[in-house]
């Protein structure tokens, strides 16, 4: 199949085959045919599949052959997780509308808001945003969306994941008319909480899931190394940047304090290394990723902040210095490598403290993982074994109060009448006539002594 056999628009299709896009995506083939037939989309497909223009085409499509619901309203909304990703479906976006009369705004949360109000006031056709700061404005009244016409959820769970929900469901309910059309991409359809939410914003979707996050990545080689401690991880980092052909390295941590602390370690070491976490100002973010994009550093040591939405074609290698805390996290952190055909390289350390998140990885991965080992830095941590479920044991009673025990026992099972025993819990027992002698004499019963 070819982009040609979409039918677009003649100026859309002309700035695909400048672009030099030909063959579309396996995503792309099955989500831009039913999205330009005014479809809702669930959809999900692994990292680095071609996901933004399976709905970048769709929008511009619409926004070309349709006629607006609006003259003010923005025609098109694109909601992402974080800034990073923001800016990247920006950056595509304006490769389609730079030669047109459509105007595309990026509102993102960290920057001036009211040189934002200022954009907003513009009436831009299509608006790509964090949900964050877009459902500020909109509670000040700076835009409306009572024209929207289409509604995309750029990673959908990640958004939910990070707590955007009554956001979502406030932008949601402010274009809520039955000519919206939606489309929601997730990483996974597993998601309980994404198809809850997709039961409230989409009418009769479609559901697209092309390879799940299980899937091996075919251009992506995975390593594992067991780790004592952070010493030895530090020691690990140290061999494999020192041996390995790489042309860029991301290097995920578990906490902000580390991207810092590592990066000026390896920094120290003459490596070109520059840390990147939520801490920083949006214009310093911006700067260390424009940087690096352009190959000014080797090395990025960050967060998961990087892990989503980031198409850097030079990243031929990815550390996971610690495992992440969410599973899907760890599909979308190795997603950096191996982009576009490239082959990547993977590596992750696992701790003592690491131990749990791995066997989630595994267990998400659906395959048994053998780990690898360097000469000189085989660690002595084999994993951990799953802990038993303590059986309840009871405490053994003192002899004096066993005994008692036992004789509280024997008075409630063997209550004669002789012990006393209460009338109100007393059978009624038939008085028996007295036995004669003779009818003793004749009698043979063993009980009669």
């Amino acid at each position: 199949m070819q982009f040609s056999d979409f039918a677009l628009e003649r100026r859309l299709m002309s700035a695909i085959e400048h672009l030099g896009f030909t063959e579309p995506t396996e995503i792309q083939q099955q989500a831009i045919p039913a999205a330009i037939a005014g479809h809702d989309l669930i959809a999900s497909s692994k990292t680095g599949s071609g996901k933004t223009l399976a709905f970048l085409i769709p929008a511009m499509q619409r926004l070309n052959k349709q006629k607006a619901l609006s003259k003010r309203d923005p025609r098109v909304l694109i909601l992402t997780p974080t800034r990073e990703l923001a800016k990247q479906v920006y950056s595509q976006l304006r490769l389609f509308t730079s030669s047109t009369q459509y105007k595309a705004v990026l509102i993102l949360g960290g920057e001036n808001f009211n040189d934002q109000v200022k954009v907003l006031e513009k009436d831009p056709h299509v608006i790509v945003a964090t949900p964050g700061r877009l459902a500020d404005h909109l509670s000040q009244g700076h835009f409306y969306l009572n024209g929207l016409e289409l509604l995309i959820l750029d990673e959908a769970d990640r958004m939910l994941d990070l707590g955007f929900a009554e956001q979502l469901k406030q932008i949601n309910m402010a274009a809520d008319h039955r000519k919206r059309q939606t489309l929601l991409f997730s990483a996974t359809l597993d998601h309980a909480q994404v198809n809850e939410f997709a039961n409230d914003l989409l009418n009769k979707p479609k559901r697209i899931a092309i390879e799940s996050g299980h899937s091996e990545h075919k251009d992506i080689k995975k390593r594992f190394y067991l780790a004592d401690h952070l010493d030895h991880k530090e020691a690990l980092l140290q061999h494999f940047l020192d041996n390995e052909d790489y042309q860029q390295v991301i290097i995920f941590t578990a906490t902000r304090g580390d991207t810092d602390r590592l990066a000026k370690l390896l920094a120290e070491q003459n490596l070109s290394a520059v840390a990147l976490s939520g801490e920083l100002n949006q214009s310093q973010r911006n700067q260390i990723m424009e940087g690096f994009s352009k190959g000014q550093q080797k090395i990025l040591v960050t967060t998961d902040l990087a892990s989503r939405g980031l198409d850097l074609v030079n990243v031929s290698h990815v550390i996971n210095f610690d495992m992440p805390k969410h599973t899907e996290e760890f599909v979308h952190r190795i997603g950096r490598t191996g982009r576009a055909g490239s082959k990547g390289d993977a590596i992750s350390f696992v701790g003592p403290k690491d131990w749990l998140s791995f066997k989630n990885v595994e267990g998400f991965l659906q395959q048994t993982i053998n780990f690898d080992s360097v000469e000189g830095l085989v660690a002595k941590f084999k994993g951990l074994k799953p802990k038993k479920a303590k059986a309840k044991k009871l405490k053994a009673k003192p002899a004096k109060e066993q005994t008692k025990a036992v004789t509280k026992t024997k008075k409630v099972t063997k209550k004669t009448f002789h012990q006393g025993q209460d009338v109100g819990d007393m059978m009624i027992v038939k008085k028996k006539k007295p036995v004669s002698a003779e009818k003793i004499e004749s009698s043979n019963i063993d009980e009669i002594d």
